[in-house]
């Protein structure tokens, strides 16, 4: 057996953050998982629809793997990422770290996993892995499915493979936090600013702030768009808000990122978008519970409900950006 000692395995509410937490603490970098969130700027909207997909998708953070590459270059990391098509090598990229006393990053996806509660595809899960034998893996996931957990290493290598969408190619990585590196609360105004930057100034209409007011004028058409609406409305709910985020589309943790902020900086507009970022995770929250009722009700007054309180949140949230991008 080979377990790396000394590994902290709190997990956390998201999957990318509890994995860096546990990679970061083990370099002596203890931040909490708000900070690790906001310092990677780590919050976005999508709103997505296509023909191939048989609901539309809403998400509230960037990219997955976006926010660990945000996030090392924010504090001066050295991020070693590792991808590759063949097993043998991905395993050998796994087990090298391990057996030098290292945690690991994994990408992969979540279907796989025999401790997971929830069977869906999900190819961009992240986890920490500290350790195994001949027959398990020993793996950090959220607090929600458990912390310190184990699986089968054929269900990781089945998980690890998965190939459809947010996968990677056997995707590995490991951290080191190298001296000199700049302090995180000299990073805290650049991180917030490059979040507001991109919230604020989306490529497409899907995303940022011009995202929610899209969702404000699809989310009252969903009762038509689904076909089956008792299982479709109430499962995007459970995805905002109990699905590893954190609650109301990671409203709540980066409201509490800016919380930590503004005990460490004098600032108006910190305290602003502080503010601002309190009231949409609740807005959030109730257009979560709209959600449900509609698909369990068929009343479409909760759908058109839900519609106005998402162009307020997208005014909210964009009042919000415009404050913190003033730091």
């Amino acid at each position: 057996m080979v377990l790396v000692k000394d590994v902290d395995t709190r997990g956390g509410q998201h999957c990318e953050t509890t994995a860096l937490g546990v990679l970061l603490r083990h370099e002596g970098l203890d931040l909490s998982e708000p900070m690790l969130f906001g310092l990677g700027s780590g919050l976005s909207f999508v709103y997505w629809d296509s023909k191939a997909m048989d609901f539309p998708f809403l998400g509230g953070r960037v990219k997955p793997f976006e926010l660990t590459r945000n996030l090392a270059a924010c504090l001066g990391l050295d991020l070693l990422v590792e991808e590759t098509t063949s097993a043998r090598k991905a395993w050998r990229n796994v087990a090298a770290p391990l057996d030098t006393g290292r945690p690991v990053g994994l990408q992969l996806d979540s279907f796989h996993l025999g401790y997971f509660s929830t069977k869906a595809h999900f190819g961009g899960h992240v986890v920490a892995m500290y350790g195994y034998d001949e027959h398990d893996a020993y793996l950090v996931d959220t607090e929600a499915q458990g912390g310190a957990v184990s699986t089968s290493l054929e269900s990781l290598a089945r998980a690890r493979a998965e190939r459809g969408p947010m996968t990677a190619r056997h995707r590995s990585f490991t951290v080191t936090a190298p001296r000199g590196r700049p302090e995180p609360q000299e990073r805290i105004i650049p991180a917030i600013k490059a979040c507001a930057h991109a919230f604020l100034n989306p490529p497409i209409a899907n995303l940022g702030h011009r995202g929610i007011e899209k969702a404000a004028g699809q989310v009252p058409k969903w009762l038509r768009r689904s076909g089956s609406p008792r299982e479709d409305l109430p499962r995007v709910a459970l995805l905002m808000e109990r699905a590893g985020t954190g609650g109301a589309l990671f409203r709540n943790l980066y409201r509490d990122f800016l919380a930590e902020c503004v005990q460490l900086i004098d600032s108006s507009n910190l305290r602003t978008g502080h503010t601002l970022y309190d009231e949409a995770a609740a807005l959030w929250t109730q257009v979560a519970a709209l959600l449900t009722a509609a698909g369990e009700s068929g009343d479409p007054q909760d759908l058109t409900r839900a519609g106005d309180m998402l162009q307020e949140l997208a005014r909210i949230e964009r009042d919000a950006m415009r404050a913190l991008s003033m730091l």
